[in-house]
């Protein structure tokens, strides 16, 4: 028999959440070895059918950039796309946008920085051009009636600057917002936040802002700052199944907060998900096969005694 975890409800805390599922494209693209397209198809496929909702399934990066996903094309064209499910894909400058609506997405999201360095080594533009990049590929992708997210990478510490100031992330992310963008992801790209850094940087923004949270788990801190999102209203949360990925220009950046141990986390807090945990770790346990190599995710290796 396996366990299955009591519920105790802590006040004050959201009574829903939406899982925003990046392991197809946040946790594929930092593989050391090219997934091939079927089994990707099968992973978008597999995470729809455990009940998650918003799967972002690839990027339209250039390919020398991340060949790990320069089949984003055949991918979009093979996968089956289920109707209530959304497939957001992520692009880096209007060209991407061009593949993007040539394939009939509806949703993109695009990538920012919160710091100068960051901003120069990922995106070749300062931390003040990069809006330049940004503004023609939100104003095209809304008047083409795309739904728009921002990500803004670095927000709590960068390998090169440090620690990452406040003000700083406020200011990019609110610009971004004031470009059109809907959603604004909140992004610990090398995992360095602890709960109360969280929780300072989200009361400095206005509390209408539209913001979700981005959490790695290099020092094993991501659920600590779940909860501490929780706690300040945020109903979005991004995590990566089998807790997969990184970020290939940060080597410091490991792995992302694994949905499966995340949906325990929300269970044990009566937070409804709509997600079905076993059948999500199974489908991760089936992909770490894929991938030749256990699962990073705690709950994963749990349920399926690896």
């Amino acid at each position: 028999m396996t366990f299955k975890g009591a519920t105790y409800r802590i006040e004050n805390l959201p009574d829903e959440v939406t899982i925003y599922e990046v392991g197809p494209r946040d946790g594929l693209q930092n593989e050391k070895t090219i997934v091939p397209v079927e089994v990707k198809a099968e992973f978008v496929t597999r995470l729809a059918a455990a009940g998650l909702k918003v799967i972002e399934a690839t990027s339209f990066v250039h390919p020398k950039w991340v060949p790990q996903l320069a089949d984003a094309e055949e991918l979009l064209t093979v996968v089956h796309r289920k109707d209530q499910v959304r497939y957001p894909v992520l692009v880096p400058n209007e060209r991407g946008l061009d593949r993007a609506l040539e394939l009939g997405c509806t949703e993109i999201a695009i990538f920012g920085s919160a710091t100068e360095t960051f901003a120069q080594r990922n995106l070749n533009r300062s931390l003040k051009t990069q809006f330049d990049m940004f503004a023609p590929v939100v104003r095209r992708a809304r008047e083409n009636g795309l739904r728009v997210r921002a990500y803004v990478s670095m927000c709590f510490g960068d390998p090169w600057e440090g620690p990452v100031p406040i003000g700083q992330v406020v200011d990019v992310g609110s610009r971004l917002l004031d470009l059109g963008c809907a959603e604004l992801s909140l992004g610990d790209t090398i995992g360095v936040a602890t709960a109360g850094h969280v929780g300072a940087l989200l009361d400095a923004f206005p509390r209408e802002r539209p913001l979700a949270v981005h959490f790695h788990d290099t020092y094993g801190q991501a659920l600590a700052n779940v909860v501490e999102a929780l706690r300040h209203g945020i109903t979005v949360i991004d995590a990566s199944a089998g807790g997969i990925g990184g970020c290939p220009y940060a080597r410091s950046a490991t792995g992302n907060l694994a949905t499966e141990d995340l949906v325990w986390l929300l269970d044990g807090l009566g937070i409804r998900h709509g997600v079905d945990l076993r059948e999500l770790a199974a489908t991760s346990h089936w992909l770490a096969g894929r991938l030749g190599r256990p699962s990073p995710s705690a709950v994963v290796r749990a349920l399926t005694k690896e």
